[in-house]
């Protein structure tokens, strides 16, 4: 029997017991009231532990590990201020709703945002990825009742049984607006659309090159989206006539995603138009599904690409800042497609110019993808195609699209290694 109570007469102390580990969505899916809440009454906790992916919140700050166990399962946006105090759990996207149920990944109290649908049900509004699997898990699920979400089916349904509280209270949903691309993201951004046919499927993320790529695409026609998560330049590319999902080879008409991760625009988009399905994991990012769209096209970017393609998109100047995520899950799947490919995007250096970011040897940072899984390295400077070549012609090709400034010293490293 689903419990009714408001947030100013709510006590987490009732339902968190000491060393319980407590769970929400990523982004927009955070419920704001409740993880407030959860920060102000922390005194009166058994110092849980808290899971948390991608936020944009400002809810997490260095000084919670006073209070609270940090478990961060990516460094993606504002959790980055915190992975430094944090346990850092790595896994692909693809595998977090089964760690989750399998209880390697323990949730025990789930926060999370809802609104009511006609015949008792309730939608998670704008997020799916891997929610469901905190809600079956969880011993408790507290649900902040938010009616600004957009009504949202397919697997952002979460039935009436399967929420223990229901809290009144709150009617924020956090925004996340699209970033503004540099020159030098958008010159990235034109070859890689140059690689892409019309009547692909493409998946992109978050983040500048994502948008600049986005609209480097407004000459494309029947172009299809499968992607984790999407943002307000969604909108455009449907309006613009450039998506319509006609040649997916699946879903057809629909975009699938896992999150709404934009603003107010794209939630009332989606609620408007009948052209999204919200997904989970299971399937966004299941190879066997997409292995068997037409084309499919990934783009994702990196921290640092080495001589022989070893992907870092994880670890910065000894910080963890980026997360394993969906990237090998898409680079495989943009491969194990018929006519697809998969990208690596990103500028030569940063934004200072003095660090290239096409680097001779990761020197023990992470490997999130392994150089046999990658297919295209793309910077301002063009596209380096690395399947099927051997490491010296990998080199030699990673040398022409670096910065002309650090070929020399790339070729002399990789000469004397």
């Amino acid at each position: 029997m689903t419990q009714h109570t408001r947030l100013d007469r709510l006590h987490l102390a009732d339902y968190v017991l000491p060393g319980d580990a407590v769970a929400w969505p990523q982004g927009p899916g955070e419920p704001l009231a409740l993880t407030e809440l959860l920060l102000a009454q922390r005194k009166d906790l058994g110092r849980p532990e808290l899971i948390f992916g991608l936020t944009g919140s400002a809810t997490l700050t260095p000084d919670l590990a006073d209070d609270f166990a940090l478990r961060a399962l990516n460094g993606a946006g504002n959790s980055r201020r915190v992975t430094a105090q944090a346990e850092i759990t790595i896994g692909h996207v693809s595998w977090m709703p089964r760690l989750i149920r399998s209880g390697a990944i323990r949730v025990d109290v789930a926060l999370i945002q809802v609104r009511p649908l006609p015949g008792g049900q309730y939608s998670l509004g704008v997020i799916c990825d891997f929610t469901q699997a905190m809600i079956e898990s969880a011993r408790t699920v507290i649900a902040l009742v938010n009616p600004a979400l957009p009504p949202m089916r397919g697997d952002a349904v979460v039935a009436a049984d399967d929420i223990d509280l229901l809290v009144e209270g709150d009617a924020r949903v956090l925004d996340l607006p699209d970033p503004q691309p540099s020159a030098i993201d958008l010159q990235v951004a034109r070859h890689v659309a140059a690689l892409i046919p019309d009547g692909a499927t493409i998946q992109l993320g978050v983040g500048t090159l994502p948008v600049a790529v986005a609209a480097a695409l407004h000459g494309h026609r029947d172009l299809g989206v499968h992607s984790g998560v999407v943002s307000d330049v969604l909108i455009e590319l449907i309006e613009r006539g450039v998506v319509n999902n006609s040649r997916k080879g699946r879903d057809q008409g629909k975009t699938v995603t896992g999150g709404l991760f934009g603003t107010q625009k794209l939630r009332d988009f989606a609620q408007a138009h009948d052209l999204i399905d919200m997904r989970c994991a299971d399937y966004t990012h299941h190879l066997a599904v997409t292995s068997s769209l037409h084309r499919f096209q990934t783009i994702n970017s990196a921290i640092e690409v080495d001589l022989t393609g070893q992907v870092n998109a994880e670890v910065a100047g000894g910080r963890y800042l980026g997360a394993v995520g969906g990237q090998v899950d898409f680079v495989r799947a943009g491969v194990a497609s018929e006519g697809g490919r998969s990208f690596i995007a990103l500028p030569s250096t940063t934004p200072d110019g003095r660090t290239s970011r096409i680097v001779a040897s990761l020197d023990g940072r992470p490997v999130t993808t392994a150089r046999s899984d990658v297919d295209t390295i793309v910077t301002e400077y063009g596209a380096a195609q690395l399947m099927g070549c051997s490491l010296q012609e990998r080199c030699r090709r990673l040398v022409a699209i670096a910065h002309p400034d650090h070929r020399d010293a790339l070729m002399r490293a990789w000469q004397t290694a």
